[in-house]
């Protein structure tokens, strides 16, 4: 199907409704349920440019930009970009090892409900089988249906598959090149995996600079839309760059197109999109490595990794923590939030040991304190202590030392879960929000449950809620949840 024949099949569809591409329709579309209760889910950033595996998933926009260290890494290792260009490691990304079983079980013991692969990167190399490009994983490089074998794999332990897809920026992701007239990207026979190698001139932060063209708009709405019908995601990320200005009226038909077809096949979908891509009420906010500082009564979600370097694998990672990130989920979810948190596999197709370590470690806490994750609701207030969470992108690696007074909180029916950032070494806890004064709960308390272990510990309501565990547990950096159960 051509992009002309693509797109009138969109305005069908768009004409045949419920949903128009007008803000006010759009606003109307729920959150799914699914999202609300799952809470917890994990990106992939799986591509080409897990082969170099230096730097960070940037590295094809960087090996073409004079001077940077990817450039000069790339020249001292591969040679000079008349030679080797980004397409000359599609060969070497080969994925023998790819197991969708493995890696679905895997997300599946880490807890997962949600599963959400990058379908396509900034590098326009697509990681499932098009009838729109040639460049894609189905047909080099692995030569594997990356996305359509994990859809199977992940849809049949009963989590729900999303898809990424970062195709706009591809519009100026290979820019750099433009200034070294030797480099491949220049070549027109290649055009269709780099792009227009365009602007942004300026800064590509700017939401009214730097307008895409409308073939690449047209391309990038057919694109996704081929994505969601051939293989139904339940949820579509995009990233970033789609909050200029240009773009809204094509967002405005994707998800309208995309609403439509999940009323065809009888879903629920969302799409998550980054600052005012989307108009608020319709779709789901989503903050880069970030997080709020207070509760919101619309499902967000914060998208962070495992490594703090690197979205991708790259030798030498910087990883997080599993009790930092454990942390970042409890703190999310007290404020009505979901966290995506993203793996980067080898080029080889494997899970490394590290990321897959850290999925286990989570999934072991989640056997324990799950109920205090899935299918709750916030409730009054986020929690309480000291310690601030700072709100916006790229918050969620700054070092915060919690103690034992921050606590936060979820609920589900008559119980409240009050969970333990740091756990005291002698055990006793004091949460002022469930005080006597009744404030903020007005009911009485009845029971007290230290979930992991067989204590119902002794409890009084003074100024604060008090609590006395004793040194059941010894003190560490996980957090410990206390269900309460009120009348």
């Amino acid at each position: 199907m051509s992009t002309e024949e693509y797109l009138r099949k969109i305005d069908e569809v768009i004409a045949q409704g419920p949903y128009t591409d007008t803000w006010d329709s759009l606003c109307g579309h729920p959150t799914p349920v699914w999202y609300e209760k799952g809470k917890f889910g994990i990106f992939i950033h799986w591509g080409v440019y897990s082969v170099p595996a230096f730097g960070d998933e940037w590295y094809p926009r960087n090996m073409y930009r004079k001077g940077s260290r990817e450039n000069l890494h790339h020249v001292e290792t591969y040679g000079t970009l008349d030679k080797f260009g980004y397409k000359d490691f599609i060969p070497m990304f080969r994925g023998e090892k790819f197991d969708p079983v493995q890696w679905a079980e895997l997300f599946q013991e880490a807890g997962a409900k949600f599963v959400v692969p990058v379908a396509e990167h900034h590098d326009g190399f697509k990681m499932y089988a098009s009838e729109l490009s040639s460049w894609n994983a189905a047909e080099m490089g692995p030569e594997k249906d990356v996305l359509g074998q994990l859809k199977a794999e992940i849809e049949n332990r009963g989590m729900v598959l999303g898809a990424s897809s970062h195709r706009a920026e591809n519009y100026w992701f290979f820019n750099g090149a433009r200034e070294i007239p030797e480099a491949d990207v220049n070549d027109p026979q290649y055009a269709e995996l780099y792009g227009a190698a365009a602007g942004p001139t300026r800064d590509h932060s700017n939401i009214y600079d730097n307008t895409p063209t409308q073939e690449h708009m047209e391309k990038w709405l057919v694109h996704t839309c081929e994505l969601i019908d051939k293989y139904h995601p339940k949820l579509i990320f995009f990233d970033w760059w789609i909050q200029q200005y240009a773009w809204k009226p094509y967002l405005r038909k994707f998800a309208a197109y995309y609403y439509n077809r999940a009323v065809q096949w009888g879903e629920e979908v969302a799409i998550d999109s980054k600052f005012d891509a989307y108009v608020h009420g319709s779709a789901v906010k989503d903050l880069e490595r970030g997080q709020l500082d207070h509760i919101t009564p619309d499902l967000w979600q914060n998208d962070t990794s495992v490594a703090r370097n690197s979205w991708g694998y790259t030798i030498g990672n910087d990883y997080k923590k599993t009790s930092d990130i454990i942390l970042d989920l409890v703190d999310v979810v007290s404020k009505n939030g979901a966290l995506l948190l993203n793996v980067g596999p080898k080029s080889d197709g494997t899970i490394p040991e590290e990321d897959a370590n850290i999925l286990r470690e989570i999934g072991r806490w989640m056997k324990v304190n799950g109920e205090a994750i899935y299918g709750t609701k916030y409730w009054k207030v986020f929690g309480e202590g000291p310690t601030v969470v700072p709100e916006g992108h790229f918050t969620d690696t700054y070092e915060k030392n919690f103690t034992s007074e921050d606590i936060r909180f979820t609920s589900k029916g008559n119980h409240i879960y009050a969970i333990v950032l740091h756990w005291p070494e002698d055990g006793e806890i004091h949460i002022r929000s469930l005080g006597n004064d009744m404030k903020l709960l007005k009911s009485s308390i009845c029971d007290v449950e230290l979930l992991g272990t067989d204590l119902h510990p002794r409890f009084f309501r003074n100024e604060a809620l008090d609590i006395s565990c004793g040194r059941i547990i010894e003190p560490g950096d996980m957090p410990v949840v206390l269900k309460i159960t009120i009348e």
